[in-house]
């Protein structure tokens, strides 16, 4: 990862602190932006490098990684590229994709509306496995049942975001939760972001869409 400079003056007191975090190692808090006024904290983080000519810091994630640096760049660079590839997407990416969708969202299930974020994922409408990107047009904010209903495709999300129960869950008799819980919400409005840029993407939806309807 990268840090730019504060500015382009290299003795800006700013740009100085971080140079003496590198030169004596010590441990970092950073604050990535989410959305106006908050944050997700990564920690512990390290300076490991300057690169003047860019305005610039190199950033390690974590310990493992900031171990690495110099052995791998001694190394093949292909391989330090995509070990720094798969410590980001573990430290950072994947968390701050949920932080920016369940801010989007604006904490709530948007499907059932419940509101208590610590039980709240953000669900992948392209699953991850298969190319999707951590940006909140291909996620939506799910309380964990919904979630796990959605990727086993008891629950479906139509491109005019409305939300669809399986055919046969709707005729399966069991407890209130499975029939208040799920079988009730079968053709009602999936709640999304007022922002437009946030709304989940619909050409995605449709292409998740139809893997719902072929487990119909």
């Amino acid at each position: 990862m990268r840090y730019k400079w504060e500015g382009t003056d290299p003795q800006r007191y700013t740009n100085r602190a971080l140079r003496a975090a590198c030169e004596h190692q010590l441990p970092l808090i950073w604050f990535q932006g989410v959305a106006p006024g908050v944050y997700l904290p990564v920690f512990p983080v390290y300076v490991l490098d300057e690169e003047p000519g860019l305005h610039q810091f190199v950033i390690a994630l974590d310990e493992h990684q900031r171990n690495e640096w110099q052995r791998t760049r001694t190394e093949d660079p292909s391989l330090s590229t995509e070990h720094a590839h798969r410590v980001t997407k573990a430290r950072l990416h994947q968390p701050l994709f949920r932080a920016r969708v369940l801010a989007a969202y604006r904490s709530q299930c948007g499907v059932c509306r419940l509101r208590h974020p610590e039980l709240l994922d953000a669900a992948h409408i392209k699953p991850d496995a298969d190319g999707g990107e951590a940006v909140v047009p291909n996620g939506i904010s799910m309380c964990k049942l919904h979630h796990a209903a959605y990727d086993n495709n008891l629950l479906g999300i139509s491109p005019d975001y409305r939300v669809k129960i399986r055919s046969d869950v709707r005729d399966e008799t069991d407890g209130p939760t499975l029939r208040y819980a799920i079988q009730s919400l079968h053709d009602a409005s999936l709640q999304i972001p007022h922002r437009r840029t946030a709304q989940p993407d619909r050409e995605l939806l449709a292409e998740r869409f139809e893997l719902f309807l072929q487990a119909s």
